[in-house]
């Protein structure tokens, strides 16, 4: 080493020495520079790239041994063979581009050592070929030791050189493996140049064709120039380089982060970048996730190479970390070329959303969405199954069907937020008293169904359905809805002796159900074949019902209504008829209960009020026609401008038209039924109250509502020569009717005897078959247009 030392300041000139190491510093920063611009380069330019990286760096290894060598001054007549000199600078150039290529072979793990140690070998190979262009007037020796090591240090210098050039931290490894490189070249040269020693001798004189040093130093000046411009025209690409990367990473980055999905951006198995979706999906920062293996959240390496084998596909995953974190994503990956290289970006779709919304699907189509309760679908399924459990052991099972009573009154008075609020405690409430093995659901509306598995004795279905009935009676001190009058029927099915199968045990249980309802609400019936009969008898009239008047199968007859005293005919009541082709006359007494359960009692209602007041229309005598109308068409909406509109149609005064309602309308929703009402009033119609005495007759509703007539129910009327206290009942109404100034009309006149007991004490209207049966109105004709008594007759 000292002999290196004093090589370099005894026989250098050390100003040139410092020149020869910033010329090779730039030298070997323009190198590392350019090789970066190689790697980033597509295919298409990496060729160019790399020439201009081997010239660039050839040139400037060349120039620095050659001011090395102007440095040197043995005191001797010198100059430098061309040929030789130029061979130097082409092994300089040649060597270096090819050590590069080496570096960047792609998928090979040594390739910047070995590349690095080609270019040191390039740099010795330039040096001797340099010195054997020395022409110097004496001899040259060589020590074999400083030679060695001279070759040694430059191609292990320059073999770390190179690979420290690359990997993260960018800007301090390029400094590192420039000034890696710089030591290589000047190391190489001073202990070359210490193993050199020249003897003078006159005998030897340098070739005429030499290069003068003078002109050598020229040379050196335009390679020193090539390479500043070089480095110049570098310096720029890589600056404009880096501010286009610089903006597309930033738009990229502004893209990927717009995205919904989780972007994640791997060479090989290694992140290189993420956007900030898949940041908040694993709640974590860029820095934390960056440069770590994609098997740190997705572990599973069979699924990470079927994700590499088929692009564009999605697979389906958890993504966890080291803390447990748990998300369940959709993986697609796609290629993309990135830095000249291929990259895999994977988008990770996070499914929680779908997997929220997909087990909210399964559970809505299994359960009730109001009560939490199995739906119909789940009950059937479950059905079906007990069932065929149930047979294999043998066993017997029970299916109760419940129907709340009076539920829809709930929902017309209050509200159905207040009817969805009662059948929440409802569900509830029966959900505590049944067993653990029964099963619960809401069939829909207010019906319910239980079924009772394992049966070995009714007794055990009478002591549940008890339990539920008293459920009801007690659930109006827990519900924060109003309950009022609701209760619960219920009817129960066998299996297996009622019905093996589901559809039967549901029909049976519903007949059941329909006979407790019959039988006054509130209780429950086993099924009995009989019923069976009774219900498909039921159904086939509001079958046949349902297409009655379109078949022209309803009409009106008409009952007289007279005074007492004279028997003169004041008006006509209205009586709706049904007779069937193969049923012949159908009892109003059996369709219209029929016909107001189905709610068919709304159109019905209306053909009736529309025929009664076309036909009193056309009367030549202006008397009054009196029509029935039930409580659900008094509560309907639109009940009024209906009536009004009829009015309007058929042209008939509306002082004409009675309307005559009994109290039970009055129960159902007494504001809205008074609205009504005193509507119906204003218009000029009269209203009557039907039926008084019955039912839930109460004298403040004669007070309340606006009636303009009173009519006492034909069972008294019959029964006041038999029965006293129906005497005493028609003689208070007719004394309140007095007192409250509204007429009286008695109803089921049939004989004399009643019309004398009415005409003494002083009722002034009544009608019945003393007075004239329901016929139709083409009987009527000497009444409507002529005759003013109707005929007492019994």
């Amino acid at each position: 080493m000292l002999t290196v030392y004093n090589c370099i300041v005894s026989e250098h000139d050390l100003r040139l020495v410092v020149l020869a190491a910033v010329v090779c510093g730039l030298a070997s920063i323009t190198a590392i520079h350019l090789l970066h611009q190689v790697r980033r380069s597509d295919a298409s330019r990496r060729l160019m790239w790399l020439s201009i990286a081997a010239v660039a760096t050839g040139f400037g290894i060349w120039s620095t041994h050659f001011i090395g060598m102007l440095a040197f001054s043995p005191s001797l007549p010198a100059g430098y063979d061309v040929p030789l000199t130029i061979l130097s600078l082409v092994f300089a150039v040649a060597m270096t581009g090819i050590g590069f290529s080496i570096a960047l072979l792609p998928r090979f793990a040594g390739a910047m050592w070995l590349g690095g140690t080609v270019v040191g070998a390039g740099i010795g190979c330039m040096h001797y070929t340099g010195m054997a262009a020395l022409n110097v007037a004496g001899t040259i020796a060589w020590d074999p030791m400083f030679v060695v090591a001279s070759i040694l240090l430059g191609a292990v210098f320059a073999a770390i050189a190179l690979p420290a050039a690359f990997g993260e931290a960018a800007a301090r490894r390029r400094l590192a493996g420039a000034v890696l490189l710089t030591l290589a070249i000047c190391i190489h040269h001073f202990t070359a140049m210490a193993a050199v020693a020249i003897t003078p001798d006159s005998t030897v004189e340098p070739s005429a064709l030499a290069v003068p040093s003078h002109w050598l130093a020229i040379g050196v000046a335009v390679g020193c120039l090539a390479i500043l411009l070089l480095a110049g025209v570098a310096l720029i690409l890589d600056l404009r380089e880096r501010r286009r990367m610089a903006l597309e990473m930033e738009r990229m980055r502004d893209l990927t982060d717009a995205a919904v999905e989780g972007l994640v951006l791997c060479d090989g198995e290694t992140v290189v970048s993420v956007n900030r979706s898949f940041t908040r999906l694993l709640n974590a920062h860029p820095e934390d996730i960056c440069g770590r293996a994609l098997s740190s959240w997705v572990p599973d390496a069979a699924l990470r190479q079927a994700l590499s084998d088929t692009m564009g596909k999605a697979v389906e995953t958890d993504l966890g970390d080291d803390q447990g974190t748990r998300v369940p994503v959709e993986l697609i990956a796609h290629q993309i070329t990135y830095n000249g290289r291929p990259h895999n970006v994977v988008a990770f779709r996070d499914l929680r959303d779908r997997r929220t919304a997909e087990a909210q699907i399964r559970y809505l189509a299994h359960h009730d969405p109001l009560t939490g309760l199995d739906n119909r679908a789940s009950f059937d399924e479950r059905l079906d199954r007990e069932i065929r459990l149930h047979q294999r052991a043998g066993q017997k099972l029970a299916l109760l069907c419940l129907d709340l009573d009076g539920f829809k009154d709930v929902n017309d008075i209050y509200g159905h937020a207040a009817g969805d609020q009662l059948l929440r405690d409802i569900a509830v409430a029966f959900s505590a008293i049944i067993t653990k093995d029964c099963v619960l659901a809401r069939l829909g509306g207010d019906e319910f169904a239980v079924i009772a598995p394992q049966v070995a004795d009714p007794a055990q279905v009478e002591a549940l359905a008890e339990k539920l009935l008293m459920c009801m009676r007690t659930i109006g001190h827990r519900s924060s809805a109003p309950t009022g009058s609701i209760s619960v029927s219920i009817g129960i099915a066998l299996y297996p002796s009622d019905s093996r199968d589901r559809t039967g045990l549901l029909s049976n249980a519903d007949t059941a159900l329909y006979r407790a309802k019959q039988e006054g609400k509130g209780i429950y019936r086993f099924f009995e074949p009989e019923m069976g009969v009774q219900i498909r008898e039921r159904r086939g009239i509001e079958h046949d019902l349902r297409n009655a008047i379109d078949n022209g199968e309803l009409s009106l007859v008409y009952q007289p209504q007279a005074q007492v005293a004279s028997g003169t005919v004041l008006g006509f009541e209205a009586l709706l008829r049904w007779n069937h082709p193969t049923r012949g006359s159908v009892q109003p007494s059996v369709f219209i209960p029929i016909a107001e359960q189905s709610g068919m009692i709304l159109t019905i209602g209306e053909w009736v009020m529309r025929q009664a007041c076309r036909e009193a229309a056309g009367w030549l005598r202006p008397l009054t026609i009196a029509v029935n109308v039930s409580p659900l068409q008094l509560g309907s909406e639109g009940f009024v401008a209906l009536v009004q509109g009829i009015l309007s149609e058929t042209g008939l005064q509306p002082e004409r038209l009675e309307i005559e309602i009994t109290e039970s309308a009055l129960i159902r929703d007494p504001n809205r039924a008074l609205l009504a009402l005193r509507d119906l009033k204003a218009i000029g119609i009269n209203i009557a109250m039907d039926d008084f005495g019955t039912g839930y007759s109460s004298l403040s509703n004669l007070q309340a509502f606006p009636f303009d007539k009173i009519k006492i129910d034909r069972s008294f009327i019959q029964a006041v020569h038999t029965k006293p206290q129906a005497a005493a009942i028609v003689r208070a109404v007719l004394g309140l009717g007095r007192g409250l100034g509204l007429p009286v009309i008695a109803e089921g006149v049939e004989t004399s005897e009643e019309l004398r007991f009415l005409g003494l004490e002083g009722c002034a209207e009544a009608q019945g078959y003393l007075f004239g049966r329901p016929v139709p109105i083409t009987e009527l004709t000497s009444l409507i247009f002529g005759n003013v008594a109707a005929s007492q007759s019994c």
